[in-house]
This record gives C-alpha cells, sequence and structure tokens, in this order.
C-alpha cells in the first residue's frame, strides 16, 4: 500500500504560516509595512486635521461642568485652566470613530507581530520604544470606545511619524530584497537623517501648538515656524514659548537634537569619506548617453595616471570621453590631487574596487564602456604574480562584459597565450624591452625612434628654443604613423595600380609624407615596403608616417614658375605650398622625369660618379621611380644561396667566419606563442658546457673572450636572470636577414645561472655564450670581454624596481653605469630604467651649463603640457637611455589606431610576416653627399634597392658654452688633426670598392675622410671661440683641474690594467683613456657621445629626425633608416625549389649574406 507523505519547508503551524506571510516571506512582509506605514501617515494627518477644527477660545464642556474664561479669577483656577486645556481638547464625533478605528487596527498588528516575534522573553519585547509608542498612541482610543467622557481626552497621536519613520525604513529594505538590488549606505544614511530632522520638526510644531493653547494660542504654521528658526540657530525671537510646559518641551527637544543629530552627521561624514575612497558609481543615465572606458589597474601611480591622460586625451575625438579608474587600493594623496584639477575632475572618476567582483564591475558599467584597459604593476617583487592578477582581471572583464575590447598589459611573454584569446590587443612589455634594446646595437637608436613614434605630438616641442637641432628634433618628433584607404586618398589614391615603391617616393615628393606599409583588403597581415612587385589597388590600407592625418591636412596647390629652372610645367610639380620650388627641384636632381614614358635608360642600374678634377659640369643623375616594377632591374636577393660577390671579397681566415652556419627556424622556442622567425643556426646544438664563456670544457679549453679570437665586437647583455624575455633579444641579432659577417657575438651577463630550459632554446644560435656575474664587478667585467665589445646593454633588474622610494629604483644602475662609463670611455652602454625622469642622470655632470639648460628646457616643455618632455635630454636623444614605460602609450594608442602594435612588431623583428620587409640602417659618408638631399636621397633608395627610407639618425659636433676655454693641448691636438684632414681623397670607384672602403675597419687616420672633415669643423669652432684670451688666475686653475683630472683617468685606467694582470688577461686590448688614437676619437663619433677626455665636457650630440622634409640637407655620418623589402619575396619559385632540395642534401653549403649596406 503506497502513502503519501508531504515535506514542508517550513514549520506547518499556525504561528509559522503567520510568520512566513508577515515576516519571512519579502513581498507579502512588505505589502504588510506598506499598509502599517499608511496607517500612521493617515493618524498624522488626522491629528492636523483636528487641530485646524479645535478653537479653545469657545467655550467647552470638561468632564458634565460648563466654565467660561471669564470666571477665572485666581491663580489657582488659572493654574486648573491651563491643565484643562492641555488635557481636554474639542474632537468632533467623525473625527473620533476615525482615530479610533485605526486604532484598534493598529493595536491588533502590533499584538501580532510581537506575538510572532517573541523569542522567550517578554520584557524585552514591551520595552522597545516602538511598542510604547504603540500603546500610547492606541490604547487611549480604546479606551474611550468603552467609557465616553474620555473621548475628548489629548492623546499625542503626532508621536506616530516616528513610528512611520521606522515603516518606512523597514519598508525600503524589503523593497531592496524583493528586487535583490540595494542603494549605497550613503543613501541609506541621508535618507534616515532627513527622516529624523522631519520627524524631530513635525514632533516640536505639533508639541508647541498643543501646550501653547493655553498661552498665547499658536496656529500650527506658527509652531512649524518657530521649530525651523530655533533648529537652524537663527532665533529671531518674534514668535516664542510663554507658558513653562511649552518651554520644557522646547528644552527637551534642544537636548534631543544635540544627542541625536550630530550622531547623524557623524555617521553621513563617515560614509562620505569612505564613499570618497571607493569612488561611488558611474551613472547608469550617463553610461547610457556617455562614452567612457574603464582603467584596471592593481595601483595607481601619479606617472602612470598622467601617462594614460596624456596620451587617451590627445586625440581629439576622445575629448568627450569619460576615464572610469578602478583600483582595489585607496587613492593615493597626489593622484587625488590631479583628480581635483577641472581639466581632470570633470573627465576621470576613480572607484576603489576590484574587478573581480561583479559589483564593482557593474559600479564601473563595464558592460557599457567602449573599451578596458588592464595594466600589470611593473613595481611588484614577483612579476609573474603580477601577471596571473592581469590574467584574471582579464577573464574576469570578459566574462563580465563580452563584447567590451579589451587592451591588456602583460609582463612575461610565457603568460601572454592565457590572455591572447581573450583580449584584443595584447602588448607583452618583455617582448618589446629585449627587442627594442637588440636592436639598438645594431640600428643606433631604435628606442627613441619608436618611442617618438608611438607618443602623440603636434611637433611643437623645442620650437622656441635657441638651438637649431632642438626646433629641427621637436619638429620631426610630431611624425606618427596614420592610415587610409587608396581609394579615399589625395595623397595616394592618383597611384592605383603602380607599383607601391612609385607611390611611396611620389607621395613623399610631393607632400612630404612616407608610406611605408600597406593591407590588401582579403589579408589581415600588414606589408611594410612589400616592394616594387606589390600593385596598389583602391582596396588597399595605406600606412604611412606624417605631422598629421590626411583628414587634417589642407591642401593648397599653386602653379609655380619652373621654366626658368629648365623644367616642364606639368601637373607632378604642383606640390603644397609648405614645400619651397627649390625642394622640389632638389629632390629631383637634373633629372627630367616624363611620366607618360617612364621606361629607365640603359645604364639606370649603374651610378655615374663625378671625376675627381671636375671635368663633368652637371652632378650625378638618379634614374627614376619605374611605375611598374621591371624584373631585369631588379636583382633577386637569395639569402639561402651562396654569393660568390660576397666570398670572393673575403680573405681565407674572414670566409671561415659564418661558413658553418645554417638557416632555419629554431627548433626550441622558451614559451608558448613566440613568433617563428627564419635565424641563423648552428648544424648541430651546442652542448651546454660550450655556452659557459668564462669555463672551458672537453669541447674547448677557452676562459675569456680573448681566447675565442672573435672577427667582430661583442655585444654584452647585463640581466639578472635569464627570463624567456631574453630569448627575443637574440632573435633580431640572429635573423636571416643579417649579414653572417656582420653577426656579433652576444654574451649574457647574468646574475644567477640560466636553467637547462633556456639552455636549450639558445644552444642552436652561434656565438651566444653566457657567464655568471654583475657589472659592478670589474673582474666578472673584464672576463666576459668588455674591452672587446661595442655595446653594453644593462637590463633593469626586477629585484629593484620595488624600492621603499619609487624614483630610488634606478640608484644602482644609475651609479654602476657611471662607474663603467669612467673606466671604459669608448664603450656604447644602453641602459634600461625603471623611470624616465632619471635618465637625467646618466652620464651626470654636476657643472656641465648645456645640461642645465636642458633641464629648464624640459620644464618649459612640461608645463606646455607635452608629452615628450624628456626627449630632449642628451642621453634619450642619442638613443642610449631607454625606459619601458615609455612604450605604456603604445597599448593607449591602439584604442585609435588599433595597427599600431602589429606595425611596432614588424619593425622590431618580433614578428616576420611573408612578404614585409624589416628595418635597419646604412651610414652616409663623405662619398654620398653628392645626393646633397634627404629627398633625393629618397628617390635613389626606391630606384636602385626598392628601400623606404624613413628617418635619419644624425651626430654633429656641439661646442657648448662651459667649454669655450680649452686647454693648450688639447687645441693643438685637434689643429694638427685638420691640418691633416686638408687634402680630398677623391670619390671615383665602383660599387665594390666603395663598400670595400665603407666596411673597412682599419685604424689609420689618412683612411677616415669623416675624421678629417670632423676635425677641421671642431678647429674653426675653437678658432672662433677662443678669441678672448683667458686670465692668468683662470689658466692656473683650468691647468690645476686639468691635471687632476689626467691622474684620476690614470688611476682609472692602471686599476683596469693591474685587475686584467691578476686574472691573466693581456692588457693589450685595453686603451689608455688619456691616449685617444684618431680612430678612438672616430668610434666615440660614431657611437653618438663623444667625450672630450681633458676637459670632461661633451662636444657631440646626436639625435633622431622622424620623415624630416625633402629638402633637408645630408652631412656626414647621417645614418639613414631604412626599411628594406623582404629578400625571400624576390625569389622565383623554382630557385626556392631547387634551393630546398641543396639544404637537404648539405646543410654546410650555405654561402655568405647577400650586401650587407645599400650602395649609393
Amino acid at each position: 500500500r503506497r502513502v503519501q507523505v508531504e515535506f514542508y519547508v517550513n514549520e506547518n503551524t499556525f504561528k509559522e504560516r503567520l510568520k512566513l506571510f508577515f515576516i519571512k516571506n519579502q513581498r507579502s512582509s512588505l505589502r504588510i509595512r506598506l499598509f502599517n506605514f499608511a496607517l500612521k501617515i493617515l493618524t498624522c494627518a488626522l491629528y492636523i486635521l483636528r487641530v485646524s477644527l479645535d478653537n479653545p477660545t469657545e467655550n467647552y464642556s470638561i468632564n458634565g461642568f460648563t466654565r467660561f474664561k471669564k470666571a477665572i479669577q485666581t491663580s489657582i483656577m488659572h493654574f486648573h485652566f491651563i491643565m484643562n486645556l492641555i488635557f481636554w481638547v474639542n474632537r468632533l464625533q467623525p473625527v473620533w470613530a476615525i482615530q479610533v478605528t485605526v486604532a484598534l487596527i493598529s493595536f491588533l498588528e502590533t499584538m501580532l507581530i510581537t506575538y510572532l516575534s517573541y523569542k522567550g522573553n517578554i520584557w524585552e519585547q514591551i520595552f522597545q520604544i516602538s511598542f510604547i509608542l504603540e500603546m500610547i498612541n492606541t490604547v487611549p482610543f480604546i479606551i474611550t470606545i468603552f467609557w465616553a467622557p474620555l473621548r475628548n481626552i489629548f492623546v499625542p497621536v503626532f508621536l506616530n511619524c516616528w513610528l512611520a519613520k521606522g515603516a518606512l525604513e523597514n519598508m525600503i529594505n524589503d523593497f531592496h530584497r524583493a528586487i535583490q538590488r540595494t542603494h549605497s549606505a550613503m543613501f541609506n544614511q541621508v535618507f534616515i537623517l532627513i527622516c529624523t530632522l522631519l520627524c524631530l520638526v513635525f514632533t516640536g510644531a505639533c508639541g508647541i501648538q498643543h501646550l501653547e493653547r493655553a498661552g498665547k494660542n499658536l496656529s500650527l504654521f506658527d509652531s512649524f515656524y518657530f521649530c525651523i528658526v530655533t533648529f537652524s540657530t537663527v532665533g529671531y525671537g518674534d514668535v516664542t514659548p510663554q507658558i513653562w510646559p511649552s518651554q520644557l518641551l522646547v528644552v527637551i527637544l534642544i537636548c534631543v537634537a544635540l544627542v541625536v543629530l550630530p550622531l547623524q552627521f557623524e555617521e553621513l561624514a563617515y560614509l562620505w569619506m569612505e564613499s570618497q575612497k571607493l569612488g561611488g558609481n558611474y551613472s547608469r543615465h550617463r553610461a547610457q548617453t556617455e562614452k567612457h572606458v574603464v582603467l584596471c589597474v592593481s595601483s595607481l601611480k601619479i606617472d602612470l595616471l598622467m601617462d594614460f591622460l596624456n596620451e587617451f586625451y590627445a586625440h581629439p575625438r576622445l575629448q568627450d570621453y569619460y576615464v572610469v579608474i578602478l583600483c582595489p587600493t585607496e587613492i593615493d594623496i597626489q593622484v587625488r590631487r590631479i583628480l581635483q584639477i577641472p581639466l581632470w575632475s570633470q573627465r576621470v572618476i576613480y572607484l576603489q574596487g576590484s574587478a573581480l567582483k561583479d559589483q564593482d564591475l557593474m559600479r564601473a558599467k563595464m558592460d557599457d564602456a567602449e573599451a578596458c584597459f588592464i595594466l600589470s604593476s611593473r613595481n611588484e617583487v614577483d612579476r609573474t604574480a603580477a601577471d596571473h592578477q592581469t590574467i584574471l582581471r582579464a577573464w574576469a572583464a570578459k566574462d563580465f562584459a563580452p563584447n567590451c575590447p579589451l587592451y591588456v598589459q602583460i609582463l612575461k611573454p610565457e603568460n601572454k597565450f592565457h590572455v591572447k584569446f581573450a583580449a584584443d590587443h595584447v602588448v607583452c612589455e618583455e617582448e618589446f624591452k629585449y627587442a627594442m634594446l637588440a636592436l639598438n646595437c645594431v640600428c643606433p637608436a631604435t628606442s627613441t625612434l619608436v618611442t617618438l613614434l608611438v607618443h602623440t605630438s603636434r611637433g611643437q616641442e623645442g620650437q622656441t628654443s635657441p638651438e637649431p637641432w632642438q626646433r629641427t628634433y621637436g619638429r620631426c618628433s610630431g611624425n606618427e604613423v596614420y592610415h587610409i584607404h587608396l581609394a579615399d586618398s589625395k595623397f595616394f589614391g592618383e597611384y592605383d595600380g603602380k607599383s607601391f615603391t612609385y607611390a611611396s617616393f611620389h607621395a613623399h615628393k610631393k607632400y612630404g609624407v612616407c608610406l611605408i606599409g600597406v593591407k590588401r583588403e582579403d589579408n589581415k597581415s600588414i606589408l611594410l615596403n612589400p616592394g616594387p612587385r606589390h600593385i596598389m589597388a583602391a582596396t588597399d590600407t595605406c600606412y604611412y608616417i606624417n605631422i598629421t592625418k590626411e583628414e587634417n591636412s589642407a591642401f593648397i596647390f599653386k602653379q609655380e614658375e619652373k621654366h626658368g629652372k629648365g623644367l616642364p610645367v606639368t601637373g607632378l610639380y604642383d606640390a603644397p605650398s609648405r614645400l619651397p620650388v627649390h625642394s622640389i627641384i632638389a629632390s629631383m636632381g637634373t633629372v627630367a622625369i616624363d611620366l607618360q614614358h617612364p621606361d629607365p635608360p640603359e645604364e639606370s642600374g649603374k651610378l655615374t660618379l663625378p671625376t675627381e678634377n671636375g671635368a663633368g659640369s652637371r652632378r650625378p643623375s638618379i634614374a627614376p621611380v619605374l611605375e611598374i616594377a621591371d624584373s631585369s632591374a631588379i636583382l633577386p636577393c637569395d639569402l639561402l644561396s651562396d654569393q660568390s660577390e660576397d666570398e670572393t671579397n673575403q680573405s681565407d681566415d674572414e670566409g671561415s667566419v659564418g661558413s658553418d652556419f645554417v638557416k632555419g627556424y629554431p627548433p626550441n622556442s622558451p614559451y608558448i606563442g613566440s613568433s617563428p622567425t627564419l635565424c641563423h643556426l648552428l648544424p648541430q646544438k651546442a652542448p651546454f658546457c660550450c655556452l659557459r664563456l668564462d669555463k672551458g670544457c672537453t669541447h674547448n679549453s677557452f676562459e675569456d673572450a680573448k681566447a675565442y679570437g672573435f672577427k667582430n665586437k661583442l655585444i654584452i647583455v647585463s640581466a639578472e636572470t635569464a627570463g624567456n624575455g631574453l630569448y627575443n633579444f637574440i632573435v633580431p641579432l640572429r635573423a636571416y636577414y643579417r649579414p653572417r659577417k656582420e653577426l656579433n657575438p652576444i654574451v649574457l651577463l647574468l646574475d644567477y645561472p640560466p636553467d637547462n630550459h633556456f639552455l636549450e632554446a639558445i644552444c642552436c644560435f652561434p656565438m651566444v655564450y653566457f657567464m655568471a656575474g654583475t657589472i659592478d664587478n670589474l673582474d666578472n667585467l673584464l672576463q666576459c670581454g668588455i674591452i672587446y665589445a661595442d655595446n653594453l646593454v644593462v637590463v633593469d633588474k626586477e629585484s629593484t624596481m620595488s624600492a621603499e622610494e619609487d624614483y630610488m629604483a634606478d640608484a644602482k644602475t644609475i651609479v654602476n653605469v657611471q662607474t663603467m662609463f669612467r673606466l671604459f670611455p669608448s664603450l656604447s652602454i644602453i641602459t634600461e630604467l625603471t623611470h624616465p625622469s632619471n635618465m637625467r642622470f646618466m652620464q651626470f655632470r654636476a657643472k656641465d651649463c648645456y645640461s642645465l639648460a636642458l633641464s629648464k628646457l624640459e620644464k618649459i616643455e612640461r608645463d606646455k603640457g607635452s608629452n615628450l618632455a624628456f626627449m630632449f635630454r642628451l642621453p634619450f636623444a642619442a638613443g642610449r637611455v631607454f625606459s619601458i614605460s615609455m612604450l605604456d602609450t603604445l597599448l593607449y594608442q591602439s584604442f585609435v589606431k588599433d595597427y599600431m602594435i602589429a606595425i611596432t612588431r614588424l619593425l622590431l623583428g618580433l614578428d616576420t610576416t611573408p612578404g614585409s620587409g624589416y628595418l635597419c640602417v646604412m651610414k652616409i659618408t663623405e662619398e654620398d653627399l653628392w645626393i646633397r638631399t634627404y629627398g633625393r636621397l629618397f628617390q635613389k633608395f626606391c630606384s636602385s634597392s626598392a628601400e623606404i627610407p624613413i628617418g635619419i639618425y644624425r651626430t654633429e659636433s656641439h661646442m657648448f658654452s662651459t667649454s669655450e676655454r680649452k686647454d693648450s693641448n688639447v687645441q693643438s691636438q685637434v689643429s694638427i688633426n685638420a691640418e691633416h684632414g686638408e687634402e680630398h681623397q677623391g670619390r671615383a670607384g665602383s660599387w665594390k670598392e666603395k663598400t670595400a672602403h665603407r666596411n673597412s675597419t682599419t685604424s689609420d687616420q689618412s683612411e677616415h675622410p669623416l675624421l678629417r672633415k670632423k676635425s677641421m669643423q671642431w678647429a674653426r669652432r675653437l678658432s672662433r671661440k677662443n678669441v678672448k684670451p683667458a686670465s692668468r688666475a683662470e689658466r692656473i686653475s683650468q691647468q690645476r683641474l686639468n691635471l687632476y683630472r689626467r691622474s684620476e683617468r690614470q688611476e682609472l685606467s692602471e686599476l683596469v690594467k693591474n685587475r686584467m694582470k691578476h686574472l691573466g688577461l693581456p692588457t693589450v686590448g685595453y686603451e689608455d683613456v688619456s691616449n685617444l688614437t684618431a680612430s678612438d676619437v672616430m668610434n666615440r663619433v660614431n657611437l653618438g657621445y663623444l667625450q672630450d677626455e681633458m676637459n670632461d665636457h661633451q662636444n657631440t650630440l646626436s639625435y633622431v629626425l622622424i620623415n624630416p622634409p625633402p629638402d633637408t640637407m645630408l652631412e656626414i655620418n647621417d645614418i639613414v633608416y631604412i626599411i628594406r623589402s623582404d629578400p625571400l619575396a624576390h625569389m622565383p619559385e623554382d630557385s626556392q625549389m631547387g634551393q630546398a632540395a641543396r639544404n637537404t642534401k648539405n646543410q654546410q653549403d650555405f654561402g655568405a649574406q647577400s650586401r650587407n649596406e645599400t650602395h649609393l
């Protein structure tokens, strides 16, 4: 037999059912409280109605006796009269009936709630204030039902306002529970305070009005007016209580107000301060009507905030956006001051909260945001833990708002793949940092070039400076990367159906813009300089460098008079008004190009140099740039095949360098997500023991860099640990397009030995070694071969990033670099700092007036609101110092330019897209000055090798104000150099002879035309500077200073030599800095920071010019940044297949690289 069993969630009793209906159930409880609140409001309204109908001056009956006011004669009778007026009122019968009914309902409800909430202590229920007030306001009316003479007795029904206040608070709480939403504590506290004030005023007004029935007989409005004046501490005195009962009530009310109101205000102030810390909420209405972005950070520093705000609001279309900052920590004092500035206070909202809480994401209205930026805390001791926090924030934001674009910053490359599928744009700090530092070693000041490109600027920096280089440098720094569709462009629209190289050259000649890349409509990959074989289409997206984007450009065409110059008046020569006529002519040379018949001359592939005696009256011509690529004019550059011309130029010992290298993809990647890059590799992996530089093994007995006999100078990297990001330092320096004979040995100077996982990744690369040591140990520096190095890269250490004082994180690095700068003055030191503001301490000179002037200029630019105030610091301008925080703007700029990360990765060699070019450099020598201008150089590159120049790294001599008085020995030495440089070397010769001359490494002074010309320039400037003779006291002081400095340098030299002898190292390679040869001086010029060691003042400076105007004159020692097209893109298909077969047969047959630089 089946038995039915019923289960109840609650106890199935009558009391439990009532409790469920009246208390537990949210909706029914809300209805009960709403009914209770309506009853209390009704009682207060009935009291006001009874007061308005009551008139104590008329005769009335009390306890059946008729009394008249005129019968009162004695004081005793007067006292009884006052008491009668206080205790008895004139209540109409209908009003009494309604009040009794309401009182009866309230009484029954109160007793039922008390019974249901009873928990064993009856006295606790009875002595509750709400219960006592209910009894006072209801029991007298219930008694009058049975005893009619008491129907006119006074009952303080106005006290029900306090019960109404409690019912309203409970009703709001039930309402929040029912709709599952809560208002802020600030709202609740303000609501309670307002209700308390209203109840106090209403209670006082009703009480004083009733008591004054026996006195001045105030109306209810007069009593209300008196309470407002009294509580506001104004006290006009026109309305005052007359009898002592009302005066006593005023005293009681004031005492109550002095106790209750301060407590309420204190709670409100506390909640207000807490809400200021938390930041409140971002308005839902504002989120639906205004656009905003969310910035999620673990800790907010003033530098990070200002970098974000300056870069974000630098774009005109973002001026109306709001920035909502979501940070788990309390707002910093400095950040609070910044956010109080009117410029930011109306647009920036700070919310304290966590991105892992949906409530905080809801406060920030993440689901309505245009974008979310999630930044990692690079100042954390454990950077891996900081990345893990960033990953969780990214996941939480994507889970809460899947349609909101995410821009994520990751510190370590091995953590990138965790957010790559969730984030729309990812910037890995260590990837970019190491790749940029690596390119700095082969392409000077790449860090400065990229930093200027990713910062938004109008090119107004330094325009008020008296220094010409600062004006030029500041103006060119305003160049940025922009994009436009070819069909919509005036810059490039006319080149539809023409080659990419043709479009790039003519757009630069006509408009001064530099076309660097393109993207097909059916291809998501951006191609940098795809070469002349790429034919422009109307659907292509063009990427170009210019001061401003085309949409903001004004096109003013003028028909210039060119008949005087012998040039035909054609539409091509119509140029913007900002380019003068001589600029257009200089950019074209003396060649008149027929655009309708652009057939190249037969000898266009050869360069005709002027004869030495100047027999030719016409300067050399430059071949025209073809509209359509000619296969015969472009030599295929097969980097995977042997080049006989390279082998013939090499001696026997030189030919052995790199002869055992092969090309291929690294077999082991240290982390997931690294882009595969074709590199120079060893035929077989090197044993781990052979990677140790300072210790021999069974395979070789070398214990120092000298023993290896490297042909090229070393590149030393000083880092704390061998992180996976260090792999990105090696790959760009071993890329397949680097000439084999120019591969520099790489030495990793690590504080802690690397693990086997990292060694497994680097053992396939040629000439890569490691050594345990630090840069503050002279023995370690000498053992790793610092005297044979051209570049020393000092990477910021993680353990120093979290200093007690933020800006002291770079203290140890700066002091160590300064020491190495003194010990090894000819060494190029590239330093990474945590804070960009500390770059002013690099190569610090306390009495250098020029550095002080640059400091003042930096402050002026910062006051003007420049995003690049630090750009005029000489170490930064020369590319000697770099801070990864400078690249934070790359992530911010991606919100407007979503292609910037991809273009930067291609420039740095982090990604290798088939058909996309790569960044390299070419040096201008004296033999190249016949080209004269940058515009003609652009044409030469495009016509001869299809390369696109994008800027110039310029080094020029500069005599500073503190160097006016020179020592006589220095002046004579420079004068001698100038005399030796009076002879001019002929520029005639073939391409191969000129290449051999430019690649020569001899130290003979006669083979350095640049040194001779620079020496002459310095001598002339010295002769002009030294007009006023110095006094005898000044000469003596200067001689003493020079003697002290010379003795200091000799002491440092002896220290280094003694340590080398102690370590058993030969001292031949170390030269005393006080005896610098002409070749050493030349090397220091090339490094960009030549030091006059005798007076310790810098007299050369270097800086970067991005996309200079076409009429910019070329100078000796200029280094041109060029984007060279992909060599593999020009290989025929059958050639690639045949070469693959040869690679399979014998990997050792790989020859040397193609030409290592562009020959002009």
